[in-house]
């Protein structure tokens, strides 16, 4: 894939001072695809706001300065993120939004107006960018797409993924600064659930954005929060019902299958489900209020009577972590819920401070999960 015709040499000589010399780079993309791009890029479409959570750990003095263009999720997916980037870097308002991919809503002719070197887009929008013929008609005025992932195969992908992205903003350095220790703390957690001989697996259910609607219940399979169980020793729950990655599992279910632990992904989604039944999880969130809605889902007809509910094993977690680099910090989380006795020195806590004291701009504070079990709130 080529990529769109250099500046005109005049155009180049005003600004030769205070740009890095950029070279054409071929880099194979999460989708298999190899991709041509004058790199280090200084001009990027974030096809996902929320891929702010990888610009912040290549970028960390300002993950916005590449930014000329991104779907305007962040701010509503996960808004306890949006502000606080927003309090210390307040041009991020100013970044111009697009539409989606999966939805036909992304402006082509906007996209050419912002002069982009590159977009970067989800694994899971390739399959809507190819039906509309998005990448086509990009290639034709010379915008790449790179696809990463931290989503679809978040522990196979997520490094590679960090690895291309450091290739295109020429940070491969702090890239593998970041992949020593995303694997170093991934490795906290299977290196001892693998040296267990007769590890007992708890049976453990995900309700994916619990509360977000009425009905009930979301989950994962095998993949995403289901890998997530599986690596931190426990069995998941939606993988015997649930053939792909994302799907739904009835009430019945629930209640025939008898969870010994049930996990709910939240976040604060007042800007699509006002004053929904959603447990609001995020940096800087009130513990109390997530305990109390937390403990309202529970009662539920679709947990009536599980062994999850009579014994107070019932958690909620930040949903973003499902789709960011910062996965491992939710294995670690589920690790301590499922096995206690094999991490009394894992604190998941100090996990996350350390991840924001290296690699991110903003400072760590707590809000990030909450438990019917937890004494403080």
């Amino acid at each position: 894939m080529s990529v769109r015709p250099l500046l005109c040499a005049s155009a180049l000589s005003l600004f030769a001072a205070s740009l890095v010399q950029a070279d054409p780079v071929t880099l194979t993309d999460i989708a298999g695809r190899d991709v041509t791009v004058e790199a280090p890029v200084e001009r990027v479409i974030l096809g996902e706001g929320r891929q702010v959570f990888f610009t912040a750990v290549l970028d960390r003095d300002n993950p916005f300065r590449r930014v000329v263009g991104w779907r305007d999720d962040f701010r509503q997916a996960s808004p306890e993120s949006y502000a606080i980037y927003a309090e210390k870097f307040p041009q991020l308002v100013d970044i111009p939004t697009f539409g989606g991919f999966k939805d036909g809503s992304f402006d082509i002719e906007q996209a050419v107006s912002l002069n982009p070197d590159v977009l970067i887009m989800n694994l899971e929008s390739k399959a809507a960018t190819e039906e509309a013929g998005y990448e086509e008609k990009l290639a034709k005025v010379g915008i790449p797409i790179v696809y990463v992932d931290f989503r679809e195969k978040p522990f196979e992908n997520t490094s590679r993924s960090m690895e291309i992205i450091g290739q295109l903003y020429g940070e491969e350095e702090k890239a593998e600064e970041f992949n020593v220790f995303y694997k170093e703390q991934i490795a906290r957690v299977t290196d001892v659930i693998e040296a267990q001989a007769d590890l007992k697996r708890p049976l453990m259910f995900v309700e994916r954005a619990g509360g977000y609607s009425e009905d009930c219940c979301m989950s994962f399979g095998d993949g995403n929060f289901g890998r997530f169980v599986e690596l931190a020793g426990g069995t998941n729950m939606g993988s015997a019902f649930i053939p792909g990655t994302f799907g739904t599992v009835n009430p019945e279910q629930v209640i025939a299958s008898d969870p010994d632990q049930i996990v709910v992904t939240g976040g604060n989604w007042d800007a699509y489900v006002p004053g929904g039944a959603w447990v609001g999880m995020g940096p800087g969130s009130d513990l109390a209020e997530a305990k109390r809605k937390l403990k309202a889902l529970s009662e539920r007809p679709a947990f009536t009577g599980v062994t999850a509910v009579e014994t107070g094993q019932v958690h909620a977690i930040w949903h973003q972590f499902y789709n960011s680099p910062y996965s491992f910090v939710a294995v670690q989380k589920l690790a301590t819920w499922l096995h206690p006795e094999l991490f009394p020195d894992l604190d998941p806590d100090a996990t996350l401070k350390e991840l924001h004291a290296r690699f991110l701009p903003v400072d760590y504070q707590p809000g990030y999960w909450v438990s019917l079990r937890d004494p403080a709130q």
